[in-house]
């Protein structure tokens, strides 16, 4: 999987993964201050006003113990598509390595790179070290982006989050993968976020096949996938 890092200029009508994420946020934070705002009551008579300091300072409290919970949840911890199931009984140590990104649907960050790569480390501390490699043909130059990665659900879950700007992370679901894990298949936060990786710059025969069929089975349109020109490798895509 590929996220490397990149920015909107302004413009209101961005559909970035970042600015999806910045946006949800924003909109998750406005909802719980609207939710939390007091009805406008007349004025207290001043017997009761002490009650009623109290009642909104305990008020103001919960509120805003409710709203750094959801905007710490809304920043760490990325959705999984409906119908999306990661695949279980999973092994990291034997995902880490280098994979080649074969396919994906085309987003901004890696528009027009070819040669994509991606790298996976452990860290010492159990995050995942994250290496994405891409080589910019226009440029004739390589775009490195380094992040980071930690499992969200269980250890043998394939499903991780994956940040590569400050605390917002993006899904990472793997929903196929191969038995000796010399291939898999990637969705993020949304179906519009897919990856096709192997070990090799190619997909051993009837692969290729086999994992459309079952990505247009969870809903991802595959007249937006792309395939990747790899050296040594004719691409199967637009590159020329």
């Amino acid at each position: 999987m590929s996220f490397f890092d990149r920015s909107c200029k302004a413009n209101i009508h961005c559909t970035c993964h970042k600015c999806k994420t910045s946006n949800k946020l924003h909109n998750t934070v406005q909802s719980l201050k609207t939710a939390l705002h007091p009805t406008i009551a007349p004025p207290a008579s001043p017997s009761s006003r002490s009650g009623v300091t109290v009642g909104n300072a305990v008020l103001c409290t919960i509120g805003l113990a409710a709203l750094a919970g959801a905007t710490i949840y809304a920043t760490r911890n990325p959705r999984i598509p409906e119908g999306i199931e990661p695949v279980d009984g999973f092994n990291l140590d034997r995902y880490l390595g280098k994979w080649y990104e074969v396919a994906r649907i085309e987003h901004s960050f890696e528009k027009g790179l070819q040669r994509t790569q991606a790298e996976y480390n452990l860290n010492p501390n159990g995050s995942i070290q994250v290496i994405n490699r891409g080589y910019d043909p226009k440029r004739g130059e390589w775009k490195i982006s380094h992040g980071k990665a930690h499992p969200t659900i269980a250890p043998d879950i394939a499903a991780l989050k994956v940040s590569f700007f400050g605390p917002f992370y993006g899904g990472y679901n793997v929903v196929a993968l191969d038995d000796n894990y010399q291939w898999a298949m990637v969705i993020g936060s949304s179906l519009d976020y897919f990856w096709i990786l192997s070990r090799q710059p190619s997909l051993p025969d009837g692969v290729e096949e086999r994992l459309l069929h079952q990505a247009q089975s969870l809903g991802i349109d595959t007249q937006k996938v792309l395939w990747v020109h790899q050296d040594g490798v004719n691409p199967t895509g637009s590159y020329k």
